[in-house]
């Protein structure tokens, strides 16, 4: 069953490679920079490569949006997304996995009734608004440098000719690498606790774990995707919108993995916030989006926007809408299928309760508790029922959430012996301090997470969040690793 499981994953593995592959190449083939079979076997080539070594990527916001806790869960949530990108591709519009996602996390929220997190997906949607402009701004003013510049080093044609080919070139690979390091997870990362594969050592020494083989298999999904059926979105993007010079489609892709490095990077954040600037929120980006703002961006450059075919780009602009809303409502009805046709489990109900100490922690935040006195130890299997019944109590939605995510029941029991199971593995994760501290709570049992924070901040002040994000991040680290072997 798990195999049969895998198999939405790999669907959404190809349409990924199906229709994202053109982000990275399809400037290069709608200008003839190079030709088809060679943009797909290079970006198929570091797609796989990206997957493998830095399979990890960096951290997305989708387990905020919506924490998917069931395998029949995920196989709905990943079917769904897979078959609108799908449906997109075959219309020749270049829309993002990320919108389809997106869509069926919230579909998989609503079924589940789970409340939709709306600050994180506010943020999302923002970002899909805001990204497209910044990279049609980044991608005209480098053109109108690269326009003063280049008559100046007086280059000969063939030799710009070649340094462009070569440019593109490069910058598709590492785009291509890009995307499999950092959209594997979307399509695999769900199935990673379920993986029917084991770790694999060879000659004794060369080792690949069970996570590197399945998004190696995830990543020939995605390979798979740009060989057999990427053309067409490549040539939308490439000749459709706008017909483009091999220097604007360098320019492109360039402001495209530019845009994509300022809403990835943490460490761009954290400077940011140590020079006392606003921060970039670190959210999903749509490379489909980006590439098509540079596209709009050096067609105004060169020519006002004159030559932009306007009618394909609404019809882009519609596909962009239309996708998260059609992957929403897919996975719903799939969900429902799934569970009342088959008999399957889409969902683990997590039980929520208002507990005594939890109302003390919040009255000590200054919130009125007179009216959740009323409903001490009652509990929720889902979370929409029991905002539904705070709202009737007059709760504003901001103190509901609050409430909602510190109900959460958890169950945590510390025990000694796992604690040293656990710095077998990270030994110099812990200091000796620490191992003190978490010593002393030994046997204990809390129904919340952050009971186990509260009591590990009450005896040392190391274990208290600070302003410093460096010490904060650590200590969540911490504290995710604490909560992941205590857990009953």
């Amino acid at each position: 069953m798990e195999w049969f499981f895998l198999l939405s994953g790999l669907f959404l593995g190809w349409s990924l490679g199906a229709n994202d592959a053109a982000n990275i190449f399809g400037t290069a083939v709608g200008t003839r920079m190079i030709s088809f079979r060679k943009a797909a076997f290079i970006a198929s080539l570091f797609v796989i490569l990206g997957a493998v070594i830095s399979g990890a990527g960096p951290a997305h916001t989708y387990g905020k949006l919506g924490s998917i806790n069931a395998l029949g869960g995920a196989f709905i949530v990943a079917l769904s997304a897979g078959l609108t990108v799908l449906w997109m591709t075959k219309l020749g519009l270049p829309v993002s996995t990320s919108h389809g996602i997106v869509g069926a996390i919230v579909g998989w929220d609503i079924f589940a009734g789970v409340m939709v997190d709306t600050g994180v997906l506010t943020r999302i949607v923002l970002t899909w608004i805001v990204s497209p402009f910044l990279a049609a701004f980044i991608s005209f003013i480098i053109f109108k440098i690269m326009k003063r510049l280049l008559p100046r080093l007086k280059i000969h044609l063939l030799t710009m000719d070649m340094y462009t080919r070569l440019a593109l070139i490069l910058i598709g690979a590492f785009g291509a690498y890009s995307l499999g390091a950092n959209n594997i997870a979307n399509v695999m990362g769900v199935f990673v606790k379920s993986n029917p594969f084991k770790d694999i050592t060879l000659f004794s020494f060369f080792r690949i774990s069970s996570v590197q083989i399945l998004f190696f298999i995830g990543g020939l999904a995605i390979s798979l995707g740009i060989f057999t059926y990427s053309r067409r979105v490549m040539n939308t993007v490439g000749r459709e919108i706008f017909k483009m010079t091999p220097l604007a489609a360098w320019i492109v892709v360039f402001a495209e993995s530019l845009v994509l490095f300022v809403f990835a990077s943490s460490s761009l954040k954290n400077l940011l916030i140590s020079l006392g600037l606003p921060s970039i929120p670190l959210v999903p980006v749509s490379s489909s989006q980006l590439v098509v703002g540079g596209v709009i961006g050096v067609g105004i450059a060169r020519g006002g926007g004159r030559a932009i075919n306007y009618k394909k780009l609404l019809r882009i602009l519609w596909g962009w809408i239309i996708t998260p809303v059609t992957a929403g409502i897919l996975s719903f009805f799939l969900l429902f299928f799934m569970q009342n046709v088959f008999q399957q489990k889409v969902f683990q109900p997590v039980p929520h309760v208002i507990t005594h100490r939890l109302i003390n922690k919040l009255s000590s935040e200054g919130m009125d508790v007179k009216k959740l006195e009323r409903l001490e130890d009652k509990i929720f299997y889902r979370e929409t029922e029991m905002a539904s019944l705070l709202k009737r109590e007059g709760v504003d939605n901001k103190t509901i959430r609050k409430i909602v995510h510190y109900s959460e029941v958890d169950s945590i029991r510390v025990d000694t012996l796992k604690l040293m199971e656990l710095l077998k593995k990270n030994k110099e994760f812990f200091t000796e301090q620490d191992v003190e501290d978490i010593k002393k709570l030994h046997g204990k049992i809390f129904i919340h997470s952050w009971e186990l924070m509260e009591e590990l901040s009450s005896i040392s002040d190391s274990w208290k969040m600070e302003e410093k994000n460096s010490h904060n991040k650590r200590l969540k680290e911490k504290y995710n690793l604490l909560l992941s072997i205590f857990r009953i």
